[in-house]
């Protein structure tokens, strides 16, 4: 690039960071305006979706506020704000759902776009092979706020960028490590949900990404390893930055990254297990989660996402896991990513048990699937990432309970006579099915005769989900109970992402194959 072209680019990429912050004020005072006047706007579409002959309709009106912030060492990498704001409107006609949105807010495109769900819907219905029936839904007037103290946007962003270079700052001052990475997401979402059955509900969430990734590399082998944070991603505030011992960590990870370099190879076979909440909730999500995901089990979504081992008429009959395990589905756990007060269907957040004393018992559910299973009410599960996007069932927090006792994760160790410690989630791999799995992590400590070793590398556990949950012999007190989760769960044609938190105390499995990951598959 010549000195010419460099100075127009630097130019207008300095007047693009100027104009931002005014579009997006321009944008937010667009908001409010609708905001005022919302419930008119939602009259309008449930009006005109009656009159044109839906059964059911509901309306989405919505905001979406992100900020993202990237570092590497003592280099800030990249800042994006974003907003984004916009309705969908959803109508049942002649037993078939059709949907329609728009990012203009306004009466008349509010009637345009109704009318093109409806035509959407009755076109679809020629192809529909069975109408849709809906559980029914208690009329709602809600305004709701998820679980933070401080919240990110009003956080000055010179203040977030220099926790990022102190906490890099804070890996680098170990010896062997070469590079750190770290960043923070927040996300704002202001929903509004009005239906035809005269529910009005408006939500107003705040979750947050904070992570680092610390990397060591040998000079003398040309062998890299890393150690990533273990906190994970939660629906608070800011006061998330300011409570966790996000400093102490990336010390610890960067402690770990160098000696990873050294740590002895595992030696393949059957080991027993004591698995960290930090490692343990992947295997939770992917296993059970994605499992009890009722529309995988009815094939609704086989040509992407999967289906799964337990088909409908396993519900009460399959044994999942041994009498210990407890699995809840839960819309309602405090600073949970999945945590609301309402689905959009407009069903109120609930817990309950997916599986019970190790028995596989109930499904993830919504309005249109509950009938389906002769359920007379949903269990609240819909929801959609976006207002331009249908909403579709999605899964909510689902977690392991913790046992009876207050047992510490050392008392779980002293029970091994030889075995493997695992902290941090890494590499996995599931078939459809969600049956045949292969889990990796973060870091891996020998276990002896009772107690913890040496660090180990290149391990990965591999099992089916029966066998592996029916090997659990021992959980951890409520003490050791840790959430941590997902925030990019992907699902759907077309793609949509989604939140979820899987909490779970420490737990010990037994005799679990495991593999060593440097050997070369042939």
């Amino acid at each position: 690039m010549i000195r010419r072209e460099f100075l127009n680019v630097a130019s207008t990429a300095l007047g693009t960071v100027g104009l931002a912050p005014r579009m997006l004020e321009r944008e937010a005072a667009a908001a409010a305006e609708v905001d005022a006047a919302k419930s008119g706007l939602a009259d309008v579409a449930l009006a005109a979706a009656k009159r044109l002959g839906a059964s059911y309709a509901d309306i989405r009106i919505n905001r979406y506020r992100s900020e993202s912030i990237t570092t590497r060492e003592q280099q800030v990498q990249n800042v994006a704000r974003n907003q984004d704001f916009g309705f969908g409107v959803r109508v049942l006609v002649k037993g078939t759902w059709g949907f329609a949105a728009s990012s203009i807010v306004t009466a008349d495109e509010i009637r345009r776009v109704t009318q093109a769900a409806v035509d959407i819907a009755r076109a679809n219905s020629a192809f529909q092979r069975k109408r849709v029936t809906l559980a029914p839904a208690a009329r709602v007037e809600a305004n709701w706020k998820s679980a933070f103290e401080k919240d990110p946007f009003d956080v000055p962003l010179d203040i977030k960028i220099q926790f990022l270079l102190t906490l890099n700052g804070a890996a680098m001052k170990t010896a062997g490590v070469s590079f750190v990475n770290s960043s923070m997401v927040w996300v704002n979402e202001q929903r509004f949900l009005a239906t035809s059955d005269g529910s009005r509900i408006e939500q107003y969430i705040i979750r947050g990404l904070p992570q680092f990734n610390v990397t060591a590399v040998s000079r003398q082998t040309g062998d890299f390893q890393t150690r990533r944070s273990l906190g994970g991603p939660q629906a608070r505030g800011y006061e998330y930055i300011e409570k966790y011992p996000w400093r102490a960590e990336a010390q610890q990870a960067a402690e770990e990254a160098v000696a990873k370099l050294k740590a002895k190879s595992v030696e393949p076979g059957r080991y027993d297990l004591v698995i960290h909440p930090t490692n343990l909730w992947l295997t939770i999500h992917e296993s059970a989660g994605h499992a009890t995901e009722l529309d995988r089990a009815l094939w609704w979504e086989a040509d992407y996402a999967g289906t799964s081992f337990l088909t409908p008429d396993k519900a009460g009959k399959l044994r999942f896991g041994s009498p210990l395990v407890n699995i809840v589905a839960d819309r309602v756990q405090p600073t949970a990513l999945a945590t609301v007060a309402y689905d959009d269907d407009g069903v109120p957040a609930q817990r309950w048990y997916l599986v019970k004393d190790g028995v596989f018992v109930d499904w993830q559910t919504t309005r249109d699937l509950a009938p389906l299973i002769g359920r007379k009410k949903s269990y609240g599960c819909l929801n959609a990432d976006s207002w331009r996007n249908v909403a579709f069932p999605r899964m909510p927090n689902v977690s392991l309970e913790p046992g009876a006792q207050d047992t510490s994760l050392d008392e779980l160790v002293a029970g091994v006579e030889k075995g493997i410690l695992i902290y941090g989630d890494g590499s996995w791999s599931i078939d459809q099915q969600r049956y045949n799995f292969q889990f990796g992590g973060q870091t891996f400590w020998e276990i002896s005769k009772g107690k913890v070793a040496g660090m180990m590398r290149d391990v990965a556990y591999q099992s089916r989900s029966t066998d592996f949950w029916g090997a659990c012999d021992g959980l951890g007190g409520r003490s050791t109970y840790q959430l941590n989760g997902s925030f990019v769960d992907g699902k759907g044609e077309p793609g949509q992402v989604g939140v979820v938190s899987h909490g779970c105390p420490v737990a010990r499995f037994r005799q679990i194959n495991v593999l060593n990951t440097s050997v070369s598959m042939t």
